[in-house]
């Protein structure tokens, strides 16, 4: 049985057992998410109706972080100059459950 849920604004397929990155979550330990998509064998679970008691929960196992980006822009002859940098933040979650409701 795998899903397909949303966090983040990314979608991720995912199995029982399996750790994946997504976009930070906050402070929680234990997170239920809601699958776009269900599949277990045969029977496959697209349509709001049916996925209305369906659930994915998962257990935040640590952070990690991104690689930096770095980026300069400047205006010709204006003397405007700007560096800039970015690190995105992750947390490392582990799907514990697959429940179709």
């Amino acid at each position: 049985m795998y899903a397909v849920i949303q966090t983040g604004g990314k979608q991720y397929r995912v199995q029982e057992g399996e750790r994946l990155e997504v976009e930070r979550l906050g402070d929680a330990d234990e997170v239920t998410l809601t699958p776009v998509l269900l599949v277990d064998g045969d029977a496959v679970l697209a349509t709001p109706a049916q996925l209305s008691g369906a659930t994915v929960t998962a257990r935040v196992v640590g952070e990690a972080k991104g690689p930096k980006i770095t980026g300069f822009t400047y205006k010709n002859k204006a003397n405007e100059r700007r560096r800039w940098g970015h690190r995105q933040h992750y947390a490392t979650i582990e799907i514990t459950g697959i429940s179709k409701g």
